[in-house]
């Protein structure tokens, strides 16, 4: 009755801790109708993409535009002449909606001539449909045209519809360009607070917004007086890595679109929202950020809604099951050995496990969420699986110091083998955000069971030992294992302390050599200061750092042998 209760209780608690972490948020005013006036419009589903030239097909993209008929008044376009995209115009007069439609331009003329000629002759059938064409997509941004050719592309176009004519990029290239305002009929300009080289708040982002279409507008005054302005890409990422003070969060995506409309119609701009679908794609140039600034999830899940309170997982009464069904797995597994420990142990080993159980149950909606190829997917199974193994170890080491057992070496090899595989990953992934980490996501939810299960044992040998002696948190004490080669373990932890201050200074630097920041602080002490503050206020890369020390103090602490707490050996897992 004393096991059961302690177990009840536990149940409790977690489920206490997963209903508070995931109350519905206030995000801002409903939108109107529930409607945005346009949204971009990349019908591309997992294992489709342009890069591979698998395209959707056209009943594929007639149920992505029943979806959008439901959220927007608009949508917009980026290439007309790919795939099955020509028949989108004729589909979304089907479902109500307009379009701003695009022609992508790259490098290749012949490629570009059939962008052309497709949205020539599209603009022209379906006049009540196609209210606007834009002529290229950050084609200066990325180097593949020059803005001499662009304008005669720009030009073509314009002579040959009626529809009011565009070229959108990110605003400094309009600025960059001026020589642009005078060609476009309206002026479409990307603002992404995100992705701007000095990072802010979501709560900021707004009115980073509103004043760069200001400053834009007057720059576009001076030269034609007038000129409409639309906000031809904005949004806010769901899930990956943070940059300086902008965190990707669901809640954040929602609570970004809604301010943004309220700044739009104070402003009396237009805009485009990023975007209709999670695009699974664009995970292999940018990472999880990059694929996710969906309203909809890669399956047509929808991630959030436009009206009412939004939740940061949505599913979380799922995983909060999982978790309990994982506990009660450990906790029939372990019923009779439970019965030997006391009531302040038992909840200790109870607690241990419930949250493990949470942790893994954790990573696994995570790791599978953010895998979206087949490669992806059996990385994930091999680190989950990893997490899984080392979880189980674990607890039986816990038990063993809870029980006051002798140590097991056997038991204690397996456990130092797996960490000592979870440090090279940590050291890789390190080394990697390190030299170039912008878009890459920083491992905290891979090594979840390693970190947790270390404090968890430190934790468990403070309490059953009385003694708060920086010696007991040595590993190979942790874990009940005998190291012939304790200097192997001290370069291991110094490595990973070494990486952690190469992070720092790699985040730094990638801030104080972006093109904007150094326009905006020339000086570059105070643009280092300002860089060094936006790397060590990331709570992203702080949680890294706090994994890595994890990771390296036991490794430094400690010659590698066994206490007289830890005396003869049962080789016998």
């Amino acid at each position: 009755m004393k096991t059961a209760s302690i177990v009840a209780l536990v149940i409790l608690l977690n489920g206490l801790f997963g209903w508070l972490n995931n109350l519905p948020q206030d995000v801002g005013s409903d939108v109107p109708e529930g409607k945005l006036n346009s949204l971009s419009f990349a019908p591309f589903r997992e294992g489709q993409g342009p890069m591979d030239e698998i395209f959707p097909t056209p009943e594929q993209i007639d149920a992505d535009l029943r979806l959008m008929g439901e959220k927007t008044h608009s949508i917009r376009t980026y290439a007309s002449a790919e795939g099955n995209m020509p028949v989108i115009p004729a589909l979304a007069q089907k479902h109500g909606l307009k379009m701003i439609q695009g022609a992508w331009l790259g490098a290749l003329k012949e490629d570009n001539k059939k962008e052309i000629d497709e949205i020539i002759r599209s603009a022209n059938e379906h006049p009540d449909v196609v209210k606007r064409v834009i002529v290229g997509n950050e084609v200066l941004l990325r180097g593949d045209l020059e803005p001499e050719e662009l304008i005669e592309y720009i030009r073509e176009v314009k002579r040959s519809v009626k529809q009011p004519v565009s070229y959108a990029d990110v605003w400094s290239m309009y600025m960059k360009y001026p020589q642009l305002i005078k060609e476009v009929d309206f002026i479409t300009i990307h603002i992404l607070p995100y992705w701007e080289d000095e990072p802010i708040t979501v709560e900021q982002a707004p009115s980073h917004v509103e004043r760069i279409y200001k400053q834009v507008k007057q720059e576009a005054d001076s030269i034609a007086p007038g000129k409409p302005i639309l906000i031809g890409e904005s949004g806010w990422p769901g899930e990956g890595r943070q940059r300086g003070w902008s965190v990707p969060s669901i809640v954040n995506e929602a609570k970004f679109i809604r301010e943004l409309i309220k700044v739009a119609n104070e402003n009396g701009f237009d805009y485009n929202i990023v975007e209709a679908f999670n695009q699974s794609w664009k995970s292999e140039l940018e990472g999880v950020v990059g694929a996710n600034w969906g309203l909809y999830s890669v399956d047509r899940k929808e991630v959030f809604p436009l009206t009412g309170k939004v939740y940061e997982n949505p599913d979380w009464l799922k995983g909060l099951v999982a978790s309990t069904l994982l506990f009660l797995v450990v906790v029939a597994c372990a019923w009779k050995k439970l019965q030997a420990l006391s009531g302040l142990r038992t909840v200790g080993f109870l607690l241990f496990a419930q949250v493990l159980a949470a942790l893994l149950v954790s990573q696994i909606e995570n790791l599978w969420y953010t895998s979206y190829s087949d490669w992806q997917r059996i990385q994930t199974v091999l680190m989950v699986g990893l997490n899984a193994v080392l979880g189980g170890l674990i607890m039986r080491r816990a038990y063993a110091l809870l029980t006051n057992q002798t140590a097991n070496l056997r038991l204690g090899s397996w456990i130092y083998t797996i960490f000592v595989l979870f440090v090279g990953f940590a050291a890789y992934k390190t080394l990697s955000l390190a030299i170039n980490g912008r878009y890459i996501s920083f491992p905290i939810v891979s090594t979840y069971i390693p970190v947790a299960g270390l404090l968890g044992l430190i934790i468990i040998r403070f309490f059953t030992e009385r003694r708060w002696s920086l010696k007991a948190i040595e590993l190979n004490q942790l874990v009940g294992h005998i190291n012939t080669k304790p200097k192997q373990d001290k370069i291991m932890g110094y490595t990973l302390i070494i990486l952690g201050f190469a992070l720092v200074i790699g985040e730094t630097q990638a801030f104080v050599i972006s093109r904007d920041l150094i326009l905006a602080y020339p000086d570059l002490g105070e643009r280092i200061r300002l860089s060094f503050v936006f790397s060590i206020t990331n709570c992203q890369l702080l949680g890294w750092l706090i994994c890595l020390a994890v990771f390296a103090l036991p490794l430094l602490i400690g010659k590698g042998q066994m206490t007289k707490s830890n005396p003869e050996p049962d080789n016998q897992i």
